[in-house]
């Protein structure tokens, strides 16, 4: 009878010489019996609670060819802890004629998938709670729950009796900054994918050793992966956020989220690597970037995830058919609804470098007349006093009116205690006191005053237009410098008139350009060789330039 003998061990529990072991005592059987023994099939370092084994599913294949006619084992749990797993080799075995026998329980019948393959499958369950307490208990202490994450190093520690304790993390310095620099300069403006780039032209390695790429530093903001979603970052350590479960059809793990009132959360600031003011500015751009692709309902499309190319991407419209303009040519923009649809007859094209020069210098020349800060100062200050003064009148409406039912409740009381009581005094007294805890928490909560005057308010303006224009040729500052501009503009417009494209861009240039309703007069200039015409909006509404 020709014989094979399966062995395997996994990390948890034995040791690799115990596949030795197994083949050795397996073999012994194998010459008491009288079988011939043709060769051994073994998994390293492979948990049983998975058929995705190399050696595992090679023996599957060989039973299918009938390459021998028994299979010997140590004992039924090392073919396989999965309670299905051992029903279905036994039936393949059983259907090419192949009989399964182990050292710890003889000849497998159906007695033993049955007995067996339940009492392995209780051995798991049990294993992985019991495992979970442990880890539990470890993250209550401030203690890793398990793997190392970018940044740390493992502290080895042991006890009085000299067990290992298990979970100790230190900051790695040198990874320390690298993180930083990775908050730092997504906060700044720069995509995931240019931060990864940058960093493998560097040869700086990332997690485990290996190249960096966008999700590992992006991640999922609702799983908390990735380098910018990863809390132990400020100090704050999160533990079991999601749970895993093995597919059935495939055998391989799949993450489900937990919800949130069964994380526990602990605070480690030792481990602290990124401030808070980071960290703020980091979360602000992925809020900002999340209702860029969703906030019209429509799913996410290609083309919002994408980072702009160049400084004016998916802002660029047809002042005709209101379709967008796209690149038709190395350095020309056209109407893409005109050239791939038919659907307009606006073919009229621009270089994308005059188109760039033309919105940069009509920026500047524009919003930098020193009238123009004035003027949006005075409308600023206008606007937040009489913000101001609302709350403030709000603020003091409510003290008043906490006051007045102090004073009714003190007057009730008094009457009570004078010895007049009616029916209503009790639901009166009652809602009274209510409102008073209202108006108390109110008027605890209310926000500080705010200045009046922002001393240096023209300056902030005119920083905030300047900057754009003078950083936007600095390698190191061209994604900040660019996304600050076109934070300033909404929809550039491309509107045919004389056999050429006139220039409009339309923005919330709004609360910063809508300076005065008394300028009616367009301010013409000439800009590139384009004329460049200003048109003032009314009040707060949104802004027109003309190029």
């Amino acid at each position: 009878m020709r014989a094979v003998v399966y062995a395997r061990y996994s990390t948890d529990l034995q040791r690799d010489a115990s596949i030795e072991d197994q083949v050795r005592l397996c073999r012994g059987r194998i010459e008491q019996e009288g079988w011939a023994y043709l060769h051994a099939y073994t998994d390293r370092a492979v948990s049983g609670a998975s058929a995705l084994r190399a050696a595992y599913q090679q023996l599957l294949e060989d039973a299918r060819r009938e390459q021998f006619d028994i299979v010997v084992a140590e004992a039924l749990d090392r073919l396989s802890r999965d309670q299905e797993d051992v029903a279905g080799l036994f039936k393949r075995l059983r259907f090419a004629d192949i009989r399964l026998f182990t050292l710890a329980e003889g000849e497998i019948t159906e007695l033993h998938v049955g007995l067996k393959g339940a009492m392995n499958a209780l051995f798991l369950k049990d294993l992985a709670q019991k495992t979970r307490r442990g880890l539990e208990g470890r993250v209550r202490q401030g203690r890793s729950g398990g793997g190392l994450c970018f940044g740390y190093d493992v502290i080895r520690e042991h006890d009085v009796r000299g067990e290992p304790i298990h979970g100790g993390r230190k900051i790695n310095e040198a990874e320390a900054a690298v993180v930083r620099r990775i908050f730092t300069a997504f906060a700044s403006g720069q995509s995931p994918r240019a931060i990864a780039l940058s960093l493998n032209a560097e040869r700086i390695a990332g997690p485990h050793g290996e190249t960096w790429g966008p999700s590992t530093i992006y991640g999922n903001w609702r799983r908390g992966t990735g380098i910018l979603n990863n809390e132990l970052y400020i100090g704050k350590l999160v533990w079991n956020r999601q749970r895993y479960v093995k597919d059935p059809a495939t055998g391989k793990r799949r993450a489900r989220p937990n919800p949130p009132d069964e994380w526990i959360t602990r605070d480690v600031p030792d481990l602290r690597i990124v401030d808070d003011q980071l960290w703020n500015e980091v979360k602000a751009r992925q809020r900002h970037v999340r209702h860029a692709l969703t906030h019209d309902n429509v799913g996410v499309r290609a083309e919002r995830a994408r980072r702009p190319v160049y400084l004016l991407s998916n802002l660029l419209k047809c002042g005709v058919c209101g379709g967008g303009f796209s690149k038709v040519s190395q350095h020309h923009y056209g109407c893409s609804n005109a050239r791939n649809r038919g659907t307009c007859d606006n073919l009229l094209t621009v270089r994308r470098y005059v188109l760039e020069a033309s919105v940069l210098s009509g920026l500047k020349t524009h919003l930098m007349t020193p009238e123009l800060a004035k003027e949006f100062a005075t409308e600023y200050h206008r606007e937040l006093n009489r913000l101001n003064a609302a709350r403030d009148e709000d603020c003091v409406r409510r003290k008043e009116e906490l006051d007045r039912v102090e004073r009714q409740i003190r007057a009730i009381i008094d009457a009570i205690k004078d010895g007049l009581r009616t029916p209503g005094m009790k639901e009166e007294l009652f809602a009274l006191e209510v409102r008073k805890q209202k108006l108390v928490a109110e008027v605890k909560h209310a926000q500080p005053p705010s200045p009046r005057l922002h001393p240096k308010l023209a300056d902030l303006y005119r920083q905030r237009v300047e900057r754009p224009h003078e950083e936007l040729n600095r390698l190191e500052l061209r994604a900040e410098a660019a996304e600050a501009l076109r934070a300033l503009i909404d929809e550039v417009r491309l509107i045919p008139e004389r056999g050429e494209l006139a220039i409009e861009l339309h923005g919330d240039l709004a609360g910063i350009l809508a300076l005065s309703a008394d300028r009616k007069k367009p301010i013409a200039a000439r800009c590139d060789g384009l004329q460049a015409t200003l048109v003032a909006g009314v009040g707060f509404e949104p802004t027109t330039f003309r190029l």
